[in-house]
């Protein structure tokens, strides 16, 4: 029975976070760390049943399956030609930039634990900290941007989403590497060199991008050709498309892995970028699903923390020079060695580096390494890195707006969500059907002459097998049906939909709309009538077997 009790306590936490993350809009501070202080009032409570939740490999697992919708979505989402303008510098800033970035950290970490009591703390595992802390967290930079409206100028928002959502592999790959070569000299693994650590990156990169355009490219291909007999089929095969993508080069043996991070990342541009059925409904769903897995991760990783730990020097006070060095020193360094040869302007590369904050990658990482190296370190890696990302989320997420503004940043037009591949939703066009009958007002006359609201587009009329592109002067007839643009109203918060269905003895019955006593605020928007849809008006007489889609107003 004790599963029974797990998923009362998931279901508690997934409720939890989705109330909060209703109530977090009002709040100036990234809505994420909410979650983790979720978490760590959890493990607080739960430590008298259970004592300190430390099962790390579970931990591992259950981060890196979230890990791979939130890094896919990253790709996904991705607007590859709002993001053209910046993809040299974004590419060159989320690998050179990451490496450069992981090597000043991992050299000011050496320094800093010189100066610190903490015993042998060589080269590598310096490293090991500064390949943990090297990427940027994209959903806490776009958490701030999205929810304040905020755009960048200078396509900076596009260089901070690409740069942000591809160089979690990045810091995947420099941390398995170190992981490998700590393993090896701890007596907990196999050999492992220069040149294994070689064909290790090659095989990273190498399989992981291969598998990555692959999948996307059979993915997008099947979504266009086949036809998924069930409901949202295409979400349900773009799922199992990103878990083959992740998984295929994961699988390989030893050192010949490829990255499953980077293959989900680039399996997701693809996807995204291309002309797929029901795009809109698989980002809808990805989004949901992206904001669940954050949920969750930092969750478990407040569950993971032990408030105590987080507080005595031996971490708190690394952690906080680590921070600093890595704020004013690393990141900026790293993103001038970059930018700077393409004549950055300053106000840029100050926002740029700022915006460099450190979130779930890092702190997932660092599990991965812990999980891997158990007690072998001389540091306790996790802790550490946690406090680091509260710091950066604390610090730099709360700052980040008003330091973009004081900067002259913020650009005076456009948004932040044209970056995305679903700022669709926000000025989305719906296509509506019209069928004109012998008694429509529009039957037998020139679409000129027809009286509709300006914001209407006839785009499309089908006569029987013709299809007919029309103008001006195109004549509409009896029996054509027309495919019509508008706007669609997007502010749905403001109503809600519900069905009732007509069965024998309903009072609407028999009735025309125009009689009926409809409760206040409620519209009948369509009938759906013997597998086809009916537009209702006044005189429209409901049968029995009809089911009204009625619109309600909130009240």
């Amino acid at each position: 029975m004790e599963y029974v009790y797990l998923l009362l306590l998931l279901g508690i936490v997934i409720a939890l976070c989705v109330l909060i993350n209703h109530v977090t809009d009002r709040v100036k501070i990234p809505s994420l760390l909410l979650f983790i202080g979720l978490g760590i009032l959890f493990g607080v409570l739960l430590r008298p049943t259970i004592g300190n939740f430390t099962d790390y490999p579970l931990g591992n697992v259950v981060c890196s399956v979230c890990l791979v919708f939130v890094i896919f979505f990253g790709g996904f989402g991705t607007n590859f030609k709002e993001a053209k303008p910046v993809a040299p510098r974004a590419l060159l800033l989320s690998f050179a930039g990451t490496a450069l970035t992981a090597a000043i950290v991992g050299a000011g970490v050496f320094a800093i634990f010189r100066l610190l009591p903490f015993g042998n703390v060589g080269l590598p595992e310096s490293m090991l900290v500064g390949s943990v802390l090297c990427s940027t967290d994209a959903a806490s930079v776009f958490n701030i941007l999205r929810s304040r409206r905020l755009n960048l100028k200078y396509h900076t928002s596009s260089l901070l989403e690409m740069e942000s959502g591809s160089n979690d592999p990045v810091s995947f790959m420099l941390t398995a590497v170190f992981v490998a070569i700590l393993a090896a000299r701890n007596g907990i693994g196999s050999a492992f060199g220069g040149w294994q650590a070689a064909g290790m990156l090659a095989a990273q990169i190498g399989f992981g991008a291969l598998s990555g355009v692959l999948f996307g490219v059979l993915g997008a291909f099947a979504l266009k050709k086949l036809s998924f007999n069930m409901g949202q089929g295409g979400t349900v095969w773009i799922i199992a498309v990103v878990f083959l993508a992740y998984a295929l080069p994961s699988v390989l043996p030893g050192i010949w892995a490829g990255n499953g991070y980077l293959a989900v990342y680039i399996c997701g541009i693809v996807l995204g970028n291309a002309h797929i059925p029901q795009k809109r409904d698989a980002v809808r769903f990805f989004d949901a699903l992206t904001g669940v897995a954050q949920m969750i991760i930092f969750f478990l990783l407040g569950l993971l923390a032990t408030p105590e730990w987080l507080i005595r020097p031996q971490v708190l006070l690394p952690a906080l020079l680590i921070f600093l060095f890595m704020t004013v020193v690393a990141r900026p360094a790293a993103v001038c060695a970059i930018l700077l040869p393409f004549r950055a302007k300053l106000n840029q590369i100050f926002v740029v580096s700022w915006a460099g904050l450190r979130g779930v990658a890092s702190v997932v990482f660092a599990v991965y390494a812990v999980s891997n190296l158990g007690d072998t370190l001389p540091y306790d890696l996790f802790s550490i890195v946690f406090c680091i990302v509260l710091l950066s989320m604390i610090v730099q997420g709360t700052l980040l707006p008003s330091l973009s503004r004081k900067s002259r940043m913020i650009a005076d037009s456009g948004d932040v969500l044209r970056t995305f591949n679903d700022y669709q939703e926000e000025g989305s066009v719906s296509f509506v059907k019209v069928v004109v009958g012998k008694n429509h007002p529009w039957a037998g006359r020139q679409l000129k002459d027809c009286v509709m609201p300006r914001e209407f587009l006839v785009v499309l009329i089908l006569r029987g097998e013709e299809v007919i592109v029309p103008n001006g002067t195109t004549q509409v007839n009896a029996g054509d049906l027309l495919v019509t643009a508008a706007p669609e109203f997007e502010n749905r918060e403001e109503f809600g939909m519900y069905e009732e269905y007509l069965g024998e003895g309903h009072e609407y019955v028999g009735k025309q709309i125009k009689e009926l006593s409809l409760p206040h605020g409620v519209l009948i928007a369509m009938i759906k009538r013997s597998g086809g849809t009916v537009i209702p008006y006044g005189a429209t007489r409901l049968a029995r077997e009809d089911t009204l889609v009625c619109i309600r107003l909130s009240q």
